[in-house]
């Protein structure tokens, strides 16, 4: 499902400018759909949006995508991730990752003044995954990793 024109082309960035979009008519639910483009407030929120991305993978690791780079290889998805813990936000962490190894894909839009303390887990810079079946109820017992 996932391949490089996903990621390099439209699908993601109309997945991302989706979520702005829907989060932005949330925190404005009186405002008429038709006069959101028109309101000065609206827009400004929109635009201050944070826009989160990330991905889960088949062995049960997930990143945060910060930005993707931009490389020659279009077989595997290469991207600078969104580090977790503080020895890693020192510098760069690039990821590479064959496509078919992705299973999800969460955008998550959100206000700075309004992020939530529970943030989604990152597990990409654990030795393993978190294996607690009951955290993820559509795997099987045998093929259950934390996705949160």
């Amino acid at each position: 499902m996932f391949n490089y024109d996903w990621f390099h082309g439209s699908p993601f960035e109309e997945q991302r400018a989706e979520a702005r979009q829907r989060c932005a008519r949330a925190h404005y639910p009186d405002l008429d759909p038709d006069a959101l483009e028109e309101n000065e407030d609206f827009s400004r929120f929109r635009e201050e949006l944070e826009v989160r991305a990330l991905i889960y993978l088949r062995d049960g690791f997930s990143y945060e995508i910060k930005s993707l780079a931009d490389v020659a290889s279009r077989s595997h998805l290469t991207f600078e991730c969104e580090p977790v813990d503080d020895q890693y936000k020192v510098g760069a962490f690039i990821v590479t990752v064959p496509f078919d190894e992705i299973v999800r894909v969460e955008i998550f839009a959100v206000h700075p003044s309004e992020k939530p303390s529970d943030l989604p887990q990152i597990t990409g810079f654990r030795s393993h995954p978190d294996r607690n079946p009951d955290r993820n109820p559509e795997r099987t017992p045998e093929h259950a990793h934390s996705h949160d």
